[in-house]
């Protein structure tokens, strides 16, 4: 059984890296999608809110489907066609062409985000401890991996295709093979009508809110880093490219120790201080003199930010399951994906809006003040019965649930 866990968590982190660098790669490369097809900077926006929101309607069809089938085959068949969904990004050359593409990556990364985090709250449950920072670490890493491709291809020219079809040669076959491991907890039941996150949504909403100020908070650095630097600290093109680099880095550091702080010190008081770690991050940016203090904020911001989302997904499952409903802990964690696509949505344009009808130093205050709310709903991140830090571990169960193997 131990053997089943462990294949089941490498594969598992895997398929995490993947959708790290593939996301990357199509966010990263933006510039060169628009340029390839001709995107006015009036459509722009439309492309790009088209692809969280059909994320968020592949999240809640996940919640149906996983009543049905195991989430490990969610994730087996969405992975291949984000995959190729982003080469057909690099590849068309007509309008409707990207169009589809994005829709099909958009409505796929939502069964695949949801999927993925389903099978790492149940891992979590069947170890009987904090592992959940480590998929999203790995998911850090496909980022910064992803983003290194992105710049190469731009740096040296290379067509978008030409960028995407080795990532996508060597990816796909590898995410295939490696889902043979998957490992789904018990034997998914019906869930009631109404019940499926604990008779509705009243416990959740705690969690969704803390996943959207989280997301806000990492939208506006992915989204506004380079130009606040530049345009309001005085940097330099190339050092405004900096911040966002620093703070993936520092994303993957936290998330890579996190799961330690969570058996020591507990789910709500790492959950805190990384509430407090981000506000103060961006406290700093928001006053920083110059270029080196704002870099220091934007390092705060990662150290901060990147315990949030693991951590509320994390919680919901266990919440859920506290509610002693079959199926309960997918459906919650598949409704609390889509409050990831609220914050993407939300983020960008609110500090836009903000910073031109007021300043941006004073933009960055409002993700500064909303991730504080965080505070208030920490509680709503205590375990229950079975507790996963704080030393109050129980012991690693034998309730593997079921490898994919033989699907």
């Amino acid at each position: 059984m131990t053997d089943v866990l462990r294949r089941g968590r490498a594969s598992l982190a895997f398929s995490f890296l993947v959708q790290g660098v593939a996301f990357a790669l199509l966010v990263t490369r933006i510039p060169g999608i628009q340029n390839r097809y001709g995107v006015s900077d009036g459509m722009l926006p439309v492309f790009l809110a088209a692809v969280p929101i059909l994320a968020g309607i592949g999240s809640v069809s996940t919640e149906r489907l996983v009543r049905r089938v195991a989430p490990s085959r969610v994730l087996r068949w969405s992975q291949p066609v984000v995959l190729l969904a982003l080469l057909a990004v690099g590849a068309g050359r007509h309008m409707a062409v990207l169009a589809l593409a994005l829709a099909v990556f958009g409505l796929a990364v939502g069964a695949l985000d949801a999927s993925m985090n389903m099978l790492g709250v149940s891992l979590q449950r069947a170890y009987g401890r904090s592992i959940m920072l480590s998929f999203h670490a790995a998911y850090s890493l496909g980022g910064i991996v992803g983003a290194s491709l992105a710049w190469v291809g731009a740096h040296y020219g290379l067509a978008l295709w030409v960028s995407y079809l080795p990532v996508v040669l060597v990816l796909l076959p590898a995410a295939l093979v490696g889902s043979r491991w998957y490992v789904d907890g018990e034997a998914q039941a019906p869930v009631e009508k109404g019940a499926g996150a604990g008779g509705g949504l009243r416990w959740l909403l705690p969690l969704c809110l803390v996943m959207t100020v989280a997301y806000i908070g990492d939208s506006t650095v992915s989204n506004w880093s380079a130009k606040y630097l530049q345009d309001v600290l005085g940097s330099s093109e190339q050092m405004a490219t900096v911040p966002y680099n620093v703070y993936m880095v520092t994303t993957l550091l936290g998330r890579t120790v996190g799961d330690v702080g969570v058996r020591r010190f507990g789910a709500v008081a790492v959950v805190r201080a990384g509430a407090l770690v981000a506000a103060g991050g961006f406290a700093v940016v928001a006053s920083a003199p110059g270029a080196w203090v704002g870099m220091l904020g934007f390092t705060l911001l990662g150290l901060g930010l990147c315990v949030l989302v693991p951590q509320t997904f994390a919680a919901a499952g266990r919440r859920a399951d506290e509610t002693g409903r079959p199926g309960a802990s997918d459906a919650a964690v598949a409704r609390l994906n889509v409050f990831n696509y609220v914050g993407f949505l939300i983020g960008s344009p609110l500090v836009g809006a903000l910073g031109d009808a007021w300043s941006y130093r004073g933009a960055m205050l409002v993700p500064m003040v909303l991730v504080l709310v965080t505070l208030v709903h920490a509680r709503s991140f205590a375990p229950g019965a079975d507790r996963y830090g704080g030393g109050h571990e129980r012991p690693r169960t034998a309730d593997v649930g079921r490898s994919s193997n033989g699907l």
